[in-house]
């Protein structure tokens, strides 16, 4: 299992890059405008894992922003910006089979390229994309 990235929906862009970069010192690898959905998505990387993160696309931070609908910005409240963990696994099947033995609810099973996984607990909640 290789470790993607971990998303966070944040309410204002500017502040929050300027609390990553500006402050935490990361470093943004590529910003994706999606016009039809109206967010943008920005991955950022460590400093020290940026020629990692630009080759392979791992390990990144990625900030969802969701543009404002009628002039007002989204609310983020009650753990509404928490967004998912995302993992790259050898066979999706397989790991879906182990976690389902164990009592875990797979959302969204395959053959979708990303999965929903919530543990028993219902407070985590990842996604795993196939390799190949």
């Amino acid at each position: 299992m290789e470790y993607l990235h971990t998303m966070v929906r944040v309410a204002n862009l500017d502040e929050s890059l300027k609390f990553y970069c500006d402050g935490l010192g990361m470093v943004e690898i590529s910003r994706r405008d999606h016009e039809r959905g109206r967010f943008t998505l920005i991955f950022l990387s460590a400093p020290g894992d940026k020629k990692r993160a630009k080759k392979d696309k791992a390990p990144l931070l990625e900030l969802t922003y969701n543009w404002p609908s009628n002039n007002q910005s989204e609310t983020l409240n009650g753990g509404r910006n928490f967004g998912h963990l995302a993992f790259r696994v050898d066979n999706i099947y397989q790991l879906c089979e182990q976690l389902q033995a164990k009592g875990v609810v797979i959302n969204r099973p395959p053959p979708r390229w990303l999965y929903g996984i919530r543990s028993k607990s219902r407070r985590h909640f990842g996604r795993a994309a196939s390799k190949g």
